[in-house]
């Protein structure tokens, strides 16, 4: 794999956790561990705990998240601004991946 490729994967990935964990979160509440399995069960992306703790922290820090006790254990959920965020950016990628495609498609070169 070139060096660009595995830039790429890391800036969609490890860079940009948040869209994971709002998916994740989305479909089902969960603790931060639980995040974490999730991440690497569902997406094949393995980080140290301490970054996801981070990355949740950061999130519920903006809104995007919110956080509630369970049987004494904190969960996380999204809110609102959280689903609108991601869902603005999963429109964002997939209006790239269109142009980058279309450039393809049509170029004369």
């Amino acid at each position: 794999m070139f060096k660009a490729e595995k830039r790429l994967r890391r800036k969609l990935t490890v860079e940009n956790l948040w869209l994971y964990i709002i998916a994740i979160l989305s479909v089902k509440p969960s603790y931060a561990y639980g995040v974490r399995i999730m991440l690497k069960s569902i997406f094949n992306v393995k980080v140290p705990s301490v970054t996801v703790y981070t990355v949740l922290y950061r999130m519920v820090r903006e809104g995007l998240l919110k956080t509630e006790k369970i049987n004494g254990v904190k969960v996380y959920k999204p809110t609102e601004q959280g689903i609108e965020a991601f869902t603005r950016a999963i429109k964002f990628l997939k209006d790239i991946v269109e142009k980058l495609e279309n450039v393809r498609e049509n170029s004369t070169v």
